[in-house]
């Protein structure tokens, strides 16, 4: 097992080459030969869209794995852990984007979350797949501009990829398959993928379904109706589920002993910590890691 002591979260700054001027964005051709020095499995404080016309391999995102198969769309939310497995011949774009940038110049501050691929409530993330010939060629043509603006030496046109990039996800919303794209922008479904945020934020804090429900200035009775409504589970186990899954990517991805694994996610004693992941894992810690761990 590497020695690595935690899975890191890089900031946009890392991504960029330095002849960029803005912090908010970065837009670039993605290949084989795009290093950044980046650790796998690793996070993003930013929204990231990657486009793939050419290529093969695995992406994981979360515990989800997704086989890649351009022409195709991958997207990531702030705060979900992903790892990237691909051949030499991969091609295409990735834009990279704060939600400060995106909101700046919209009303409704929640229409990142509108978006069916952001914050999932159903805890997936599969690509979109560009089945049309023409949309290929689209998508195309507004990275190639985006990447055009961002290699400009003049000062950066922020209003023109402000609305290459709504563009962008607006033409992806249109084709990402979905059951009922109203019902993915009712009050319900926003207030999940609310909650959502903040158990990506706050996972680690040993936070009460009551705290969640008060940083969402709703009562935690309503929101476990809502959460049951939407995605057919309770709020504990949503947040249960997250814990399980932080705890599982330490145990295969770090060295980090039990005793402090624990105390990063602020389990009481190592005890509680091993009784609470047998629980919802079926096996003891050391266990799961014994098994998931290649010698």
């Amino acid at each position: 097992m590497a020695n690595k002591s935690n899975i890191p979260v890089y900031k946009l700054d890392k991504f960029r080459s330095g002849k960029e001027r803005s912090s908010q964005y970065q837009v670039e051709i993605f290949d084989a030969n795009r290093h950044f020095g980046v650790q796998y499995p690793h996070r993003h404080d930013f929204y990231e869209v990657l486009y793939l016309n050419k290529g093969t391999g695995i992406h994981s995102i979360d515990d989800n794995q997704y086989e890649i198969s351009p022409p195709c769309v991958f997207f990531l939310s702030p705060g979900q852990a992903h790892a990237l497995s691909l051949s030499t011949d991969i091609e295409g774009f990735i834009f990279l984007f704060t939600s400060e940038f995106y909101l700046l110049n919209q009303k409704n501050k929640s229409r990142l979350l509108e978006f069916p691929f952001f914050y999932s409530t159903k805890r997936n993330n599969p690509p979109l797949l560009l089945t049309n010939g023409d949309d290929d060629v689209f998508f195309q043509s507004l990275f190639k501009r985006a990447c055009g603006i961002v290699q400009n030496t003049n000062e950066p046109n922020d209003d023109l990829m402000y609305a290459l990039l709504d563009l962008l996800l607006l033409s992806c919303e249109n084709l990402y398959p979905q059951a009922d794209s109203v019902a993915l922008k009712t009050k319900n479904n926003i207030l999940v993928k609310n909650f959502l945020v903040q158990i990506e934020e706050n996972y680690q804090n040993n936070l009460r379904i009551n705290d969640y429900a008060s940083k969402l200035n709703i009562t935690a009775n309503h929101l476990t109706q809502v959460v049951k409504q939407i995605t057919g589970k309770t709020s504990v186990e949503l947040l249960h589920e997250k814990i399980i899954v932080e705890i599982k990517r330490l145990l295969i991805h770090t060295n980090l002993s039990l005793a402090e694994i624990a105390e990063m996610m602020h389990f009481e004693d190592q005890s509680y910590f091993t009784k609470f992941f047998k629980k919802y894992a079926g096996l003891s810690p050391l266990q799961f890691r014994r098994v998931n761990i290649k010698q």
